[in-house]
């Protein structure tokens, strides 16, 4: 081997000298993970020999990576042809020409054969026949076989071009300098292999990437060769697919003609979505008509017509009310009618034993339960009889504010019992239950209590049902009446009796396979379980689950609760129950309805309650009179605030406060309702200065701490007439004693003297009565009044007198006026208060 110690180091400046025709570095290569690596880069200057004078050709230089050695002897040149041969680079180049002409023939066969084939496909679309279509399949499968076949082609034709372009070309003829061929010699030695020439070929994959983001490729650019990006069949066919679909739906759609129920007043945006129109479409339409209204904005029926009928629907005109449940044109068939139980009502006056016979009847104690031993509720009880029917009673309270309550259990009734005491005879409430129930219509059962007494007198009772055309049968008349003692429990069975032979006249009948209908008869809130309503049904039955509506509150029924207070999973006809799942407290007497859906229980619920709302809010039309009469009223009013535990009791509450109100003072009932008291009862009443009244509930926690924050007055009751007590004597004190004046005497003015420096003295005549010092005083002038005063000072002649008696004349001083002439009168009186009452 041949010393290389002269060798100059790889990547330093070459000596002067010859002009070497290799020049050496290193280039870093970095890899992931932190790897690198350093090549040896050699640049290689090719030297081309020119004709004499001519200058040399610039070297082209050609990169290539160092291989490791191979022990191989480079081989002699061949010597040269006589014609030129093409030189390396030359070779190169025309290797890339042959393979982008493979390419280009291989893409545009391609191409062709892909745009013959969607030319035959769109031709085939307007061909309707089955074989047409079959032959098309046929033609489309051949062309993407030929097409696949030109794809393969093309690839084989690349891959020869690319073995082509990897072979080593032949060492072109050329001569080396005589001085240059050791120092050659000596730097390959070492090696012992030739040079591998790299081709500049292009990264692979980056011409397609270029042509990857040149644009989407349509078929004039396919045709015309703008780009050499090609589209694989899939996207072909989601394109025309895509295109079938946009023609398909391109055309116009065929308009859907609507019925459109349009109500007395409705908004734009309302009845564009009920028409399935746009609703700017619609206000553009009304501001054709002159009409500036906005999408929220109300209209009338008539002009919802015009626009329905402008863009082609059909209107169904419908009124407000329409949205209510009609029941009353909803009769059931003869056929479906079955036996049902009938209902009893026991009405009479108060303590005349109604809920002691009821107690004896169901054998149960209700009474006891109740404040002050008096019934304040509505109860609702079935009883089952010793031949296993059954008979549903309903108790009324007998005090004289539960009017309304007792007219409501005669509304819902079969049968009314009447109770009279027989040692107290006919009493106020006893007469308006017989009006009650003749007002309903329905038959009456004469029940005379308390016989077991020494005092009683059964047939003065039946005398004085005679003054209210009340003939009982022992009388000749064909009302029923039974002597009985629900203390002994006497003659019980005798009216069971009597109470079956009435309903077998009756001959009640009810549809029980059939949505229910019923009457609530009492409704609270109770703290656990939210809106409760005791209901009566009528016909059908009432099952869990159902949606409801009852007054102006709807829900689904939750649970069924029995007289007793077990659940139930349904009720039939002339069964009372508790609902639970309303959304707010009925009102004892609202109707139950059994709807399809909570869409129609809701629409029909608030229809229910704007109707309240407006009978509420709406005032009397204001005319100059009674603008007037307002304006002078002096009437006083007690504010106050009712809570109770049952809507029955606030009824009755409301009722009889109201009727205390006399002219000079008036109840104002700012807020009743059902339940515990609250905060916000609270808050009112500290605005107000109202007291709040609560009968059988008591405030919550927050409510109490208000009430002391804000000194508010609480008054609890449970039983009514006490609470009526303390609301007159509250209003009597509001309006303070009652003053009443006693004339005494009068006298007439004949001379006017001063006395002293300041006032004046009056010489009276006394013309009836007498005259006393210290008495009120009034001066008046033509029958005006010109001052109220007070005689500070009489006298008669010199003398200080306690009295002057009529005829006779004397000298009065008034307090605190000099304002008197000859010829005014004097009326003296006394003033006397006394307590008021109502």
């Amino acid at each position: 081997m041949t010393d290389q110690s002269d060798k100059p180091k790889l990547g330093t400046r070459p000596p002067l000298g010859l002009k070497r025709t290799v020049e050496t570095g290193k280039v870093k290569q970095s890899f992931s993970h932190g790897r690198s690596n350093t090549v040896v880069v050699e640049v290689k200057k090719r030297r081309i020999l020119g004709k004499p004078g001519e200058a040399p050709a610039a070297a082209e230089p050609v990169q290539e990576v160092a291989p490791a050695p191979a022990p191989a002897a480079p081989a002699p040149a061949p010597k040269a042809p006589p014609q030129r041969k093409l030189t390396e680079a030359e070779q190169i180049a025309k290797r890339k020409e042959d393979l982008e002409r493979f390419q280009r023939e291989a893409e545009e066969a391609r191409m062709a054969a892909l745009e013959d084939a969607r030319r035959r496909e769109e031709r085939s679309k307007v061909e309707q026949s089955e074989d047409e279509k079959r032959r098309a399949e046929e033609n489309r499968k051949a062309e993407e076989e030929a097409a696949a076949a030109a794809e393969r082609e093309a690839a084989e034709a690349a891959k020869r071009a690319a073995e082509e372009a990897a072979k080593p070309a032949p060492a072109p003829a050329a001569k080396v300098d005589d001085a240059e061929a050791p120092r050659r010699t000596g730097a390959h030695a070492g090696h012992h292999a030739p040079k591998r020439v790299e081709t500049a070929r292009p990264a692979p994959g980056r011409g397609r990437d270029d042509r990857r983001h040149a644009g989407k490729l349509t078929v004039s650019r396919a045709l015309t060769g703008d780009s050499d990006r090609a589209r694989s069949l899939a996207a072909l066919r989601r394109a025309r697919e895509k295109e079938k679909r946009s023609h398909m739906s391109s055309g116009p759609r065929e308009k859907q003609v609507r019925d459109v129920i349009v109500p007395e007043a409705i908004t734009v945006g309302e009845l564009a979505n009920r028409m399935a129109e746009k609703g700017a479409d619609l206000v553009k339409a009304l501001f054709k008509m002159g009409m500036m209204v906005t999408v929220n904005q109300t209209i009338d029926q008539d002009t919802a017509e015009l626009l329905v009928t402008e863009f082609g629907h059909n209107i169904q005109r419908v009124s407000d009310s329409d949205i209510d449940l009609d029941t009353t044109t909803d009769v059931d068939a003869e056929d479906t009618l079955q036996p049902r139980p009938p209902v009893v009502t026991i009405m009479g006056h108060v303590d005349h034993g109604k809920t002691s016979l009821l107690d004896a009847i169901r054998g149960a104690s209700v009474q006891s339960g109740e404040a002050g031993g008096i019934t304040q509720h509505i109860g609702a009880y079935q009883v089952q009889l010793k031949d296993k029917s059954k008979v549903t009673f309903l108790d009324t309270p007998g005090h004289e504010a539960f009017t309304e309550m007792r007219a409501r259990g005669a509304n819902v009734t079969d049968i009314v019992v009447l109770v009279v005491a027989a040692d107290d005879g006919l009493k106020p409430q006893t007469i308006e239950a017989i009006n009650h129930t003749k007002a309903a219509g329905v038959p009456m059962i004469v029940a005379i209590n308390k016989v077991d007494k020494p005092e009683a007198k059964p047939q003065k009772v039946r005398e004085e049902l005679l003054q209210h055309e009340i003939i009982v049968e022992d009388m000749g008349g064909d009302v029923q009446d039974v002597e009985v003692s629900a203390k002994e429990k006497t003659n019980l069975d005798k009216l069971i009796d009597a109470i079956n032979l009435q309903a077998e006249i009756l001959e009640l009948k009810a549809n029980p396979d059939r949505a229910a209908e019923g009457t609530v008869v009492e409704a609270k809130l109770d703290k656990g379980r939210g809106p409760v309503a005791t209901v009566l049904v009528q016909r059908g039955t009432l099952n869990v689950g159902d949606v409801i509506v009852v007054g102006a509150a709807s829900g689904k029924v939750r649970a069924l609760l029995d007289d007793h207070g077990k659940q139930v999973k349904s009720a039939g006809p002339s069964v009372p129950v508790e609902v639970l799942g309303l959304s707010a407290v009925p009102s004892a007497g609202d109707q139950l309805s059994v709807v399809e859906n909570e869409g129609r229980a809701r629409e029909v619920a608030a229809y229910r309650q704007g109707v309240l709302d407006k009978k509420r809010t709406t005032a009397a039309p204001l005319t100059l009179e009674n603008m007037f009469a307002n304006k002078a009223s002096t009437t006083i009013e007690f504010p106050m605030i009712i809570k109770a535990d049952v809507q029955g009791s606030v009824e009755a509450i409301v009722n009889a406060v109201n009727k205390i109100s006399t002219d000079e003072i008036r109840v104002r009932v700012l807020h009743s309702g059902v339940g515990a008291i609250t905060e916000s009862d609270v808050t009112l009443a500290a605005s107000t200065g109202a007291p709040i009244i609560g009968f059988n509930v008591r405030p919550n926690a927050n409510a109490r701490t208000a009430a002391e924050r804000n000194k508010v007055e609480f008054r609890y009751y449970d039983v009514i007439y006490h609470l009526t007590d303390w609301v007159k004597g509250a209003m009597a004190g509001e309006l303070g004693p009652e003053i009443i004046e006693n004339v005494v005497g009068r006298a007439k003015v004949q001379e006017v003297f001063p006395a002293g420096k300041k006032d004046k003295a009056a010489g009276l005549l006394v013309l009836e009565g007498l005259i006393k010092k210290g008495l009120h005083a009034r001066l008046t002038r033509e029958d005006v009044i010109v001052s109220k005063t007070t005689i500070s000072s009489l006298r008669r002649f010199k003398d200080d007198v306690a009295q002057v008696v009529a005829g006779m004349e004397c000298g009065v001083l008034l307090a605190d006026t000099n304002d008197i002439k000859a010829g005014d009168m004097l009326e003296v009186f006394e003033v006397e208060e006394r307590a008021r009452t109502l």
